[in-house]
């Protein structure tokens, strides 16, 4: 299960929430079945998914998993705020975005002490871009690029991270940051999915021929694709419009004639491509552990692959399994 990684996100409460119990047996039971990379953020639960990742994995050999985590918010507590907008089933805390350079190396520390560890394998820093940042995306671009950036390089060159990168939703971002400021990795979620390539093209050829590596984020589009049995209410983090939902239904139809699911096509799609060293599959419970391990394990036919082509569901010519 080298190949697929536990996003730890659901483990920070995202849009409901999971018991610390729950939350525990989750990430322990991944650890068990091979699963050996954890991806998480401050702002996953305002620290809560680290917390119980670093709970979870205190005992367990250091080198026999490797961690990811962001830079990019300070979190602070807020005691009155009871604001859910942000999708994270938490009350008392609230996230401020910070891109200077004292505020990746206090990021970066609270991390470490909420992991439970003395390193991090990737850094990456959290949700640049115009749609995150609109007409402020300039200004930050700019202070990520002579702040963040920079600070993140020193703690690699330190040896207190390992590699740094990106954890970004669009691809212009990566394709301005790419060649102005080395990367080592993209974690670039919803844009290279079963559901969608177009998006993706430019970054992902970039990516290939500079070496960068880059991990696969929200396989299933927000829950789009993440049901056996038909297409999910969201996409992108909202609600799914009629239009998507019926696109959606092509790819189901189509899995279902050709001896597939939609689950395993949306897990395995991404690791074909040459640049895709992990896909990063958002998990809450020891069911959808075992769920997605299963998906990735089974034999999608030649027949899926080449049917949905022929649908133009897929781009021509992006590589499948």
């Amino acid at each position: 299960m080298a190949a697929l990684a536990f996003g730890g996100a659901p483990a920070g409460n995202l849009y409901t929430g999971v018991d610390d119990e729950a939350a525990r047996d989750a990430i322990a039971h991944a650890w068990r079945a091979g699963i050996r990379h954890f991806d998480t953020a401050p702002y996953y639960g305002y620290g809560l998914s680290e917390t119980r990742i670093g709970n979870a994995l205190e005992g367990v050999e250091r080198s026999s998993y490797t961690l990811s985590t962001k830079v990019g918010r300070l979190i602070g507590a807020d005691h009155d705020r009871r604001d859910r907008s942000d999708g994270f089933a938490v009350d008392g805390c609230r996230a401020h975005f910070n891109y200077t350079r004292d505020g990746v190396l206090r990021s970066l520390e609270s991390s470490l002490r909420r992991l439970r560890t003395e390193r991090i394998d990737l850094l990456l820093l959290h949700d640049i871009g115009e749609l995150t940042h609109g007409p402020r995306h300039p200004e930050v671009l700019a202070q990520a690029l002579d702040e963040a950036l920079p600070a993140m390089a020193e703690l690699r060159d330190q040896g207190v991270v390992g590699a740094i990168g990106l954890g970004v939703n669009e691809e212009a971002v990566c394709l301005e940051v790419m060649q102005r400021f080395p990367l080592d990795a993209i974690m670039l979620a919803g844009r290279y999915t079963l559901f969608e390539q177009a998006h993706s093209r430019s970054v992902m050829a970039r990516a290939q021929a500079g070496g960068v590596a880059v991990l696969i984020a929200g396989p299933y589009n927000s829950g789009l694709l993440g049901a056996d049995t038909g297409p999910g209410d969201t996409y992108d983090y909202a609600p799914a419009s009629p239009a998507t939902r019926a696109r959606a239904q092509r790819f189901y139809d189509v899995c279902a004639c050709t001896g597939a699911t939609v689950g395993e096509a949306a897990l395995q799609f991404p690791l074909a491509h040459p640049a895709v060293a992990k896909v990063v599959c958002g998990l809450r419970s020891v069911d959808e552990v075992d769920s997605a391990i299963e998906r990735m394990r089974a034999t999608v036919p030649a027949a899926t692959w080449a049917t949905l082509v022929e649908e133009g569901l897929l781009d021509a010519g992006v590589p499948t399994p």
